[in-house]
C-alpha cells in the first residue's frame, strides 16, 4: 500500500465532503448515507482501497461526534461494526474492479457489496448486538417506554435503510464514476 501525498490529498478531499454530508445526518439519514456511500466507493476507485478503508473507518467515528447517537454511545461495539460495514463495501468494490474482468463488473460489484453490508450489519447488529447488548440502551439513555421503539427503529436502521443507502450510494457513484474516470485516463495521457 503506497501513500502519495497525491493520494492522501485526494483522500482527505473526499472525507472532508464525506463529513460535512454528516451535518446533514438529523435532516435525514436519506442524504447522509448515500453521500457517505458514494465518498467510500469514489476513493476506492479514484486512489485505491487504502482510501476506501480510511474513510470507511473514519466516518462512524466523525457522524457520532457531529450528531451523537444513543445506540452508539450505550454500545460503543457500534463503531467497529458500522467501520467493518463500510469496509466490506469498499473490498468488494474494489475486488470487482480490479480483480474480475466482465462487461458489468463495477455495477456488479457496487449491487454485491451494498448487499452484502448490509447483510453483515443486520446479522451483527439485529441478531447479535441488539439482543445481547441492547438492554444498555434501556434505563440508562432512554426512559424504559421509548426503549421498544428505539430497538426497533435501530433493527430498521442497521439493515434496511443500510441497503437502500447503500444502494443508492452506489449509484451516484457509478453515475459520478462515468465521467471523472474518463477525465482521470486523459490526464494520465
Amino acid at each position: 500500500m503506497k501513500l502519495s501525498v497525491k493520494g492522501l490529498a485526494q483522500t482527505a478531499l473526499l472525507l472532508t465532503i464525506c463529513i460535512a454530508s454528516q451535518y446533514f445526518k438529523n435532516l435525514s439519514v436519506y442524504i447522509t448515507g448515500p453521500i457517505v456511500n458514494t465518498t467510500i466507493i469514489i476513493a476506492v476507485l479514484a486512489v485505491g482501497l487504502w482510501s476506501g478503508i480510511l474513510i470507511s473507518m473514519i466516518a462512524p467515528v466523525t457522524a457520532f461526534l457531529f450528531t451523537g447517537s444513543v445506540i452508539m454511545a450505550a454500545i460503543p461495539l457500534m463503531f467497529p461494526v458500522v467501520m467493518a460495514g463500510n469496509a466490506i463495501l469498499a473490498i468488494s468494490v474494489w475486488f470487482f474492479q480490479t480483480k474480475l474482468s466482465f462487461p458489468w463488473k463495477l455495477p456488479a460489484g457496487l449491487a454485491l457489496g451494498s448487499v452484502q453490508k448490509a447483510v453483515f450489519m443486520g446479522v451483527v447488529v439485529v441478531l447479535f448486538i441488539l439482543p445481547v447488548w441492547g438492554d444498555n440502551i434501556a434505563g440508562k439513555l432512554l426512559k424504559p417506554e421509548t426503549f421498544p421503539r428505539v430497538l426497533a427503529t435501530a433493527k430498521v436502521t442497521f439493515s434496511v435503510t443500510q441497503l437502500i443507502t447503500a444502494l443508492i450510494g452506489s449509484a451516484l457513484a457509478y453515475v459520478i464514476w462515468i465521467p471523472l474516470n474518463k477525465y482521470i485516463k486523459n490526464g494520465r495521457e
